[in-house]
């Protein structure tokens, strides 16, 4: 049985959501799956193929924070495994939090990821306190205490980077949802800025749903935010 992860991936292919390159944004009219335009960023750098379907379901001007921030996740939590030598990860995880602890403007050239990060100036802390939470789960081994939250602070400084209104209340029980996979309530009203949170919340809470039900949960949420 094919995982929602390959549906997906189906999906993006035939529905034309693609990774490179700057393209119009339009709908597989059928589907009702938006086209994705993915600023360039290294084979495998990117999001995975659900948090890109998340994604695509946010505002156009929205969506390189969310690109952003995601591929960051990632790429911090190959960063941080430490193997045999945690020395190699602090190193690793070191150079991060030095970039954020500066301005964009100073930022080397010729790293994609921390390109598309840009429009994240005026909430670098936000993207600091990832780094510190990936840090004391791999290194530290906090249990991912602070990795929780840092995850809840970095989509608080998305909304507010957006210039979305929504409850900070209603974002932070989302994004618990969305880690934790256990729901607390009813769906929380999320913005069009913050569609994506609502898709990946109602992901992981019915993560034993056969992937095609998933898939139709996920375009249902994109749709119509609940």
């Amino acid at each position: 049985m094919h995982s929602i992860t390959h549906y997906t991936r189906v999906v993006i292919r035939h529905s034309t959501i693609r990774v490179n390159g700057p393209l119009p944004v339009a709908y597989s009219g059928e589907l009702g799956i938006p086209h994705l335009h993915q600023q360039s960023l290294p084979e495998g750098e990117g999001p995975g193929p659900v948090e890109r379907l998340a994604v695509a379901y946010a505002p156009v001007a929205v969506r390189p924070l969310w690109l952003g921030l995601l591929a960051l996740d990632q790429r911090l939590s190959r960063a941080a495994r430490a193997g045999e030598q945690p020395v190699i990860a602090q190193i690793r995880l070191a150079w991060w939090r030095d970039r954020f602890g500066e301005s964009a403007a100073q930022w080397p050239a010729g790293e994609p990821l921390l390109a598309l990060l840009h429009g994240w100036e005026a909430e670098r802390s936000a993207l600091a306190q990832l780094v510190d939470g990936w840090e004391a789960l791999e290194i530290g081994e906090d249990g991912g205490i602070a990795l929780r939250a840092a995850r809840v602070e970095a989509l608080l400084a998305l909304a507010r980077l957006a210039g979305a209104r929504d409850d900070p209340a209603a974002v932070r029980r989302a994004a618990l949802e969305w880690q934790d996979g256990e729901r607390q309530g009813p769906p929380p009203r999320l913005s069009r800025a913050m569609r994506p949170l609502a898709v990946l919340r109602g992901l992981a809470l019915g993560n034993d749903a056969p992937a095609l039900v998933r898939l139709a949960k996920a375009v249902r949420i994109g749709l119509l935010g609940r």
